[in-house]
């Protein structure tokens, strides 16, 4: 616990050291209405600019004043927008009156997904907006918490490699990982693209607004996205001085720590230093060591730079780093499947005649005796250098960076405290350089737009060993010649070494334009092309158990682990494009219709191949791209005050799905890619917030997805038909694995001004819940890895100001729900599965305190 401590203390003095009293002019005001009161959340823009402001609960704000003159735009709830040009300084707080009106405070916030600043609401795009302070209040300090509040988008992580996001039920394949392969949703932190999923599972730092994006995103963004993108900003280096302190602790020995500080180094340079750490003892009892495990120990440092050498001119440089140390992502027995294997080969046999029992039938007894350490330690960091100028009628914007991720993990595979495999270590460390250039802006009276052109180069490096225990025999036995098979030492500390690496290259030109016929109709069309290239270099040796010259022995050996090595890579290029009419009917009403044509990479398996006549199936070594047509219809509306209501009708079709299928033979545990014929997913969202007076806000989201395999027949057998005289089966017209036919989340938050310990702010109490349908848990629908649907609610209540101290309580899965978030079979498909356990009720205090 003391990690956190020593790390915020670090961080607060090494700023305050730093930090000068440098400083340049800023222009304070003080917002009101027409009845002389403050007005507290008024977005105050420099026009011209990304440079935007905050009133506070005395309805006060300043914003950096560089050069004058300049304007400003006001913008909030319920009131007409107004500019105000600044010729000079005043002496004394600028004071604002803004008037009633008939612009909505819901549709007044603004984002940047289109490389421009504009209200959401005007954005033909399927979007959802968190704003930093609404991911805090809300506790959603990682991915898998965002998922409450935006339920089309799913997250699923057995640990942090094997960790999938999808929007709408596609992105990644579900289950295990293969680095071989692209993500299909981006994602972006300060336009810096993030190329492993495992970052989503990591703490969010400092963050000022998080865009949810669904749909492919091709001609917006520099990485081709076929299902959507995370567009995360975090918060800038500012000239004004400030700072945030913030402390959570809860049941569980949870504590989480978080501190910000930022202001000027001279007069046209400004820093932000960032903390975040999350600790927590573990929620499942490990019987056999005595300890507790799935810990949280997460620490992340970010550090800016803000250069701004003249007033069209911002150049920022950034460097960040996160680690992650936890005892954790151990999976639990859920249950055995009976397969169609002889009664001998049956996971129950099995263990009697090894005279063990599983600590418990009951996987929410959170009970395991695993006998293999789980340890799940990843590094991810790096530095990014972003230059945004304004040359002629727009704005140029590159953004380079380098980032990495080191990955150290061990698993127990088996889910057992037996020693069937006593080692599971697949060690990764990936390396990413991506350079972005890009030109948006207002071309002509009726023309704007945004092109680009964007390469990234990644290579991965994987040095994994994965070793049998004395008890590996019994699993692997396929014969009823038993003692051969338990041989002395015959398999133990029999394994294999794998040596495998990826380098990708990647290089794109996009661009996307909105030509304005009229006022109210627009048209924009989106290009691109890109080019794709992968190698991979496989290499697998076994080691270890009895060394014999004995013919059938060796055969034996061979049916669990056979050396393997193969070559492969490929090249592709690909046109892809989007094409969107919007038409505003009125101020009120915002229609779009978008057709898009989108495709995933190439990808290459580095994980084993199955086997054909004991040689690999090179055939599969290189995955085709996937083809994707993408329909999609929305309105975006404003129903009634202060209140919005979007709808979107979507249609996704597939074809060359890439997707996860898990091998019978035990060395090829950990999966290999395919590709099914063809996908289609179709459903509906619905958004919806009202702000009913000045005490009551109510927000809500729903989805309806349909996700069908349309076509797929050489999928891999369901876990129970394990041991059929087939391979294959043809799943055509089932689910896909990971789609919920319904989800939905429902939050309502209750406000009231006051002032506690001499501090004006607000008083508040806030319930909101997430709930999603049964789905399948497995590539080919099984009965027995069916996730039940379920509903967890939070809740919180306290007293928040913008500046000085915040004090609230909060409570996470009040009701306590059991449930499931992802189901897998264990390597070998025995017939026994295990399961990832949402967590239990966590309750908990925060203090924040604000300058």
């Amino acid at each position: 616990m003391k990690t956190i401590y020593t790390k915020t203390i670090s961080t607060i003095t090494f700023i305050l050291i730093f930090t000068t009293s440098y400083s340049q002019s800023t222009l304070e005001g003080v917002l009101k209405n027409e009845q002389d009161s403050p007005i507290e959340g008024v977005n105050v823009v420099l026009k011209g600019t990304t440079t935007n402001s905050t009133s506070d609960v005395n309805g006060k704000f300043t914003i950096e004043a560089k050069e004058l003159p300049f304007t400003i735009i006001v913008q909030y709830a319920g009131f007409n927008t107004k500019e105000i040009k600044i010729t000079e300084l005043p002496t004394s707080p600028l004071q604002i009156v803004i008037t009633t009106g008939e612009e909505k405070i819901l549709s007044e916030v603004v984002v940047s997904s289109r490389r421009r600043i504009e209200k959401v609401q005007d954005v033909p795009i399927a979007i959802s907006v968190i704003t930093g302070k609404q991911a805090e209040q809300a506790g959603a300090f990682n991915v898998n918490r965002i998922k409450e509040l935006v339920p089309s988008v799913q997250l699923y992580s057995s640990n942090p490699r094997n960790t999938g996001i999808n929007i709408r039920s596609l992105g990644s394949p579900f289950g295990l990982t293969n680095d071989g392969i692209e993500p299909g949703v981006g994602f972006y932190v300060d336009g810096v693209y993030y190329a492993r999923p495992a970052a989503t599972t990591l703490d969010f730092i400092d963050i000022e607004r998080i865009e949810v994006l669904r749909g492919p995103q091709g001609s917006l963004f520099g990485k081709n996205t076929t299902s959507g993108a995370f567009n995360i900003t975090t918060r800038k280096p500012s000239f004004t001085s400030g700072a945030d302190f913030e402390v959570s602790y809860g049941n569980y020995q949870y504590l989480q720590a978080k501190a910000s500080i930022t202001g000027p180094l001279s007069q046209k340079i400004a820093g932000r230093l960032s903390f975040s750490g999350t600790q927590r003892d573990g929620l499942i009892e490990n019987i056999a060591t005595g300890k507790s495990t799935n810990t949280l120990n997460n620490q992340g440092i970010r550090g800016q730079i803000l250069f701004t050498p003249t007033e069209n001119t911002n150049i920022t440089l950034a460097a960040d780093i996160t680690t992650q140390r936890p005892d954790g992502y151990a999976q639990v027995v859920a249950g055995v499947a009976p397969t169609n294997r002889a009664a001998y080969r049956q996971f129950n046999a099995i263990i009697a005649d090894l005279n063990y029992q599983l600590p418990s039938l009951n996987a929410f007894d959170r009970k395991i005796d695993q006998d293999t350490p789980w340890r799940s330690g990843q590094d991810l960091g790096g530095v990014s250098l972003n230059v945004d100028t304004k040359i002629g009628i727009g704005t140029l914007t590159s953004t380079t960076a380098w980032r990495f991720w080191n990955w150290d993990p061990s698993n127990d595979r088996d889910f057992t405290g037996l020693q069937v495999l006593a080692k599971s270590q697949n060690p990764a460390k990936h390396k990413q350089f991506t350079q972005e250039i890009r030109y948006a802006g207002q071309l002509s009276s009726k023309l704007s737009g945004v092109v680009g052109v964007f390469f990234i180069d990644q290579t991965v490096k994987i040095d994994g060993t994965e070793e049998s225990g004395n008890a590996q025999w019994r699993f692997s036995q396929s014969t009823t010649n038993t003692a051969l098979w338990k041989t002395p030492g015959l398999f133990e500390g029999y394994g294999i070494h794998t040596n495998a690496k990826i380098h990708s290259t990647s290089a794109a030109v996009f661009g996307q334009l909105d030509w304005a016929i009229t006022d109210r109709l627009h048209v924009l069309p989106g290009l691109r092309y890109n080019y794709d290239n992968k190698d991979a270099d496989y290499d697998r040796k076994t080691y270890g158990g009895l060394q014999t010259n004995d013919p059938a022995l060796i055969a034996l050996k061979k049916l669990v682990y056979t050396d393997q090595s193969f070559v492969a890579g490929a090249d592709d290029t690909d046109f892809s494009g989007n094409l969107t009419v919007t038409y505003k009917a009125t101020d009120k009403i915002n229609a779009y219709a978008t057709y898009a044509k989108s495709y995933k990479p190439i990808g290459v398996n580095v994980a084993g191949l199955p086997t054909v006549s004991g040689q690999p199936a090179l055939d599969l070594a290189v995955i085709k791209p996937e083809d994707v047509n993408h329909y999609e219809l929305g309105i975006k509306t404003s129903p009634f005050k202060n209140s919005i209501l979007n709808l979107t009708l979507f249609n996704t079709e597939i074809n060359d799905f890439q997707t996860n299928v898990q091998a019978a033979e035990l060395g090829i545990n950990r999966g290999y890619l395919a590709n099914a014929n063809k996908v289609r997913v179709k459903g509906a969202e619905l958004d919806a917030s009202i702000i009913i007076n000045h005490h009551f806000t109510i927000n809500g989201a729903a989805t309806y997805t349909d996700g069908k395999y349309v076509k797929f027949t050489n999928a891999p057998l369901p876990l129970e038909e394990t041991g059929s005289t087939v391979s294959f089966k043809d799943v055509s017209g089932t689910d896909l694995p990971g789609a919920s036919k319904w989800a939905g989340s429902l939050g309502g938050e209750y406000t009231k001004t006051a002032k506690f310990f001499g501090n004006t702010g607000k008083f508040f109490v806030a319930v909101d819940g997430y709930a999603r349908s049964k789905f399948s848990s497995s590539p080919s629908a099984s009965k027995y890895l069916i996730v039940d649907g379920y509903a967890i609610f939070n809740t919180r209540f306290g007293f928040r100001t913008s500046e000085g101290s915040s004090v609230y309580f909060w409570g996470r899965n009040i009701l306590n729900k059991d449930y499931y978030e992802q189901l897998l079979p264990a390597g070998g498909n025995s017939g026994h599965y295990a399961g990832v356990l949402g967590d239990q009720r966590t309750i908990g205090i925060t203090l924040k305190y604000a300058l």
